[in-house]
């Protein structure tokens, strides 16, 4: 993790982010790891919604680590003293159900929808009103930033172009939205699940390395990371702990899976506390070894609270917020 713009430090403490590896298996692999200790097998199409095709899995996983990121430095930022403002952007495309017409017209995960038929959206909800009323068969021009992901996982965008869509009809399953203004399912359908896109105001220029690394989870350990290398004393009494949890704007924990891996790879990786969702204390004191502490937290304000139990000292920013 690099910082440019404001001061940082460096303290002996660490504070470590868990990960799984996930991989497709053949059936001589499946067989060998059967065997095998702190392995768990997830069916492909338990990872994804229903309709949703496996080949995007990688897109989604790079595109759920940028959200972290942006996460974890709002809430370092404000958890601090800065303020972040806000910018609304556009929809951003997390999945795309094959067939549909999104999946016909080449829209795929990361894509951000900034524009229909001339007028700017600026968040998921604002697409679908916009959408709303179009009957099927209507055909719609839609202004898209591509997103380009590289082999490591770096999200890019490219300058905005146009794609033509017919739109579809919508399946009898579909639920209503749940945006403000717009009652019931929309006439029309793209096939596309959606998330605001946001860009926000921070004080510095924060570069988080996570090459080769999607999801979430690492959410609450980049977030804690940031906050002890802004501050003037160690957040975690400079002892070695591990942290796995979601983390959203306003510094909530969320829930992450292969918690009892991540238990068993923190104890060999010398932690001495690991930090883990509320709803995953159980799961990890039942792989965790005698040595390992086991802190179950459901915001940013609770872990930190929690750290100064075990000997942490109170967030104090080098840089003065202004």
């Amino acid at each position: 993790m690099k910082v440019e713009g404001v001061a940082t430090t460096s303290h002996q403490g660490k504070i470590m982010l868990t990960d799984v590896y996930l991989s497709s298996l053949n059936a001589w692999q499946w067989l060998m790891l059967h065997f095998s200790s702190h392995v768990q097998f997830v069916g492909a199409d338990e990872l994804v919604e229903p309709g949703v095709p496996t080949d995007e899995l990688g897109a989604q996983g790079y595109l759920e680590m940028s959200d972290s990121k942006q996460a974890a430095e709002v809430s370092a930022f404000n958890a601090l003293g800065w303020k972040t403002p806000v910018t609304p952007t556009g929809a951003i495309v997390n999945s795309v159900v094959a067939p549909s017409p999104a999946r016909t017209a080449g829209i795929h995960v990361a894509d951000e929808i900034v524009a229909v038929n001339g007028t700017a959206v600026t968040s998921s909800c604002a697409l679908v009103r916009a959408l709303h009323g179009f009957a099927p068969g209507t055909t719609e021009h839609l202004t898209i930033d591509r997103a380009r992901i590289s082999p490591s996982g770096t999200i890019t965008y490219r300058a905005p172009s146009s794609v033509i869509l017919i739109a579809g009809v919508t399946p009898s399953n579909e639920g209503a939205s749940g945006c403000a203004g717009v009652s019931g399912p929309s006439k029309s359908w793209l096939g596309v699940e959606l998330e605001d896109g946001n860009t926000y105001a921070l004080p510095a220029k924060v570069m988080i390395n996570t090459q080769d690394i999607g999801g979430p989870s690492a959410g609450l350990a980049m977030t804690l990371t940031l906050i002890d290398k802004l501050s003037k004393n160690s957040i975690s009494g400079n002892q070695p702990i591990a942290a796995t949890g979601t983390m959203d704007v306003h510094g909530n924990v969320g829930d992450v899976g292969g918690v009892a891996e991540k238990t068993v790879a923190v104890q060999r990786a010398g932690a001495k506390y690991f930090f883990v969702p509320q709803v995953e204390v159980a799961t990890a004191r039942s792989a965790a070894s005698p040595g390992l502490t086991i802190v179950g937290v459901t915001t940013l304000q609770q872990a930190l609270h929690d750290l100064r139990k075990i000997g942490g000292e109170p967030p104090e920013p080098i840089t003065k917020p202004h």
